[in-house]
């Protein structure tokens, strides 16, 4: 008798839903210029952090919104690593607009089961479990 299973992801609706990846990047993150942009708010669903922000825009459907982590992962219990929201807009209207973005974050796992995200220029940290 044999048996054949796969791994499911429906109870994980992470990863599938992200609309943009994590970038792993030393160099971005410590170079790389934002514009002006207000966290409105960031949460984990499965495996994405979804960030909500504002900015002047015309529609923000132009906007280049990152998430960088610094590429080094903290000796802690649990491990910790560093990130940055990097907003790009070339946007010249006058309307203050607000836009829910999604990363996939499964490249930000390290040994272990958690990692906390600790979110530069705010005072958020998220607790990433897998």
């Amino acid at each position: 008798m044999s048996l054949i299973s796969c791994k499911s992801d429906d109870d994980n609706s992470g990863n599938s839903n992200c609309e943009n990846q994590a970038i792993i990047s030393a160099f971005q993150y410590s170079n790389a210029t934002s514009d002006i942009f207000s966290l409105d708010s960031i949460e984990i669903a499965g495996d994405c952090v979804i960030a909500t922000i504002s900015a002047s825009g015309c529609d923000g459907e132009s906007w280049d919104f990152r998430l960088v982590d610094s590429d080094a992962i903290m000796e802690s219990f649990p491990p910790q690593r560093n990130l940055r929201l990097i907003l790009s807009n070339n946007e010249a209207c006058l309307a203050f607009l607000s836009r829910e973005f999604s990363f996939d974050i499964t490249n930000l796992q390290v040994e272990g089961n958690t990692v906390i995200l600790n979110i530069d220029n705010t005072n958020e940290s998220l607790s990433y479990t897998y």
